[in-house]
């Protein structure tokens, strides 16, 4: 069989998947892939392989004069261009936490750039954590530098700290949302996404702008058992073959899940002053 003709590199748009760690990113990704026409996945090198090269082009380099900032935006955007090449696809997604925090240049690099930001109540990300945290409690995680005398609360203070990984997607989600260029998100919450998909899903498609498809929300594939268990994180990226939402009780300490509570701002239509799209 014939490999499948790549496209020209300018004919291809580029879209991003970002917002809280165990918010839908995932499932996300693995429904978009689903449409021919799209490329979707977990999070890849892509936001860390921008921020190094806008890095070495920064002042901290002593060749930087050399370098103007059209010179800069080229090289950007070469990077995507040059890591999609390969592929069919007309569309691309790419997945990273990181993205709302890059939102100036991405609309600078494409200007029709759209990011799909997954968000749930903190509270009950925390205890997604802890659960894969004691699902796999011969293994310690990446997630926490492989320490084994951890607790609970230190978990979660260490996953809401500021340079944490729940915290600081938190602050590069109100960075963006609340920024002049917040008309480029659509926040898909974790609850709409896992009880009414073909709602977040048409919302979607309407914000980028794109006829609809038919997604099979019973039969998802995505695999990435391999990346999980190099974290030391066995169902980190797990997606269950069918949309199943969990009605479950939480199993953090009284205090502590009252603790993540109410920091849920999109909720509040009192709190969204540019009328950001919330599905």
């Amino acid at each position: 069989m014939a490999a499948a003709a790549t496209l020209p590199a300018d004919s291809r748009r580029f879209h991003f998947i970002s917002g809280l760690p165990r918010s839908g990113s995932t499932l996300l990704a693995a429904l978009l892939k689903q449409n021919p026409r799209f490329q979707a996945h977990m999070s890849g090198p892509m936001a860390g392989l921008f921020d190094v090269l806008l890095g070495n082009m920064s002042r901290s380099s002593e060749f930087s004069i050399f370098i103007t900032d059209a010179q800069r935006q080229r090289i950007l955007r070469g990077v995507f261009t040059s890591f999609y090449a390969d592929s069919d696809k007309e569309i691309v997604f790419d997945t990273s936490r990181a993205w709302c925090g890059r939102l100036p240049a991405l609309k600078t690099l494409f200007p029709d750039v759209k990011i799909i930001v997954c968000v749930r109540d903190i509270a009950w990300i925390i205890d997604s954590f802890e659960r894969l945290i004691r699902a796999n409690a011969f293994q310690p995680s990446s997630i926490f530098n492989f320490a084994t005398n951890g607790t609970v609360y230190t978990r979660a203070n260490g996953l809401s700290a500021p340079e944490g990984m729940v915290g600081r997607a938190y602050d590069l989600i109100k960075e963006a949302f609340y920024g002049e260029d917040a008309r480029h998100l659509l926040l898909v919450q974790y609850e709409t996404l896992t009880t009414q998909p073909e709602r977040a899903l048409a919302a979607i498609y309407d914000f980028i702008a794109e006829p609809g498809f038919a997604h099979d929300f019973d039969h998802i594939e995505f695999d990435a058992r391999e990346f999980d268990a190099q974290t030391g994180t066995p169902g980190l990226h797990h997606v269950a073959p069918k949309i199943r939402p969990a009605d479950r009780q939480t199993i953090l300490p009284p205090d502590l899940f009252r603790r993540f509570q109410n920091q849920s701002f999109w909720r509040e239509p009192a709190l969204n002053p540019h009328g950001v799209t919330i599905v």
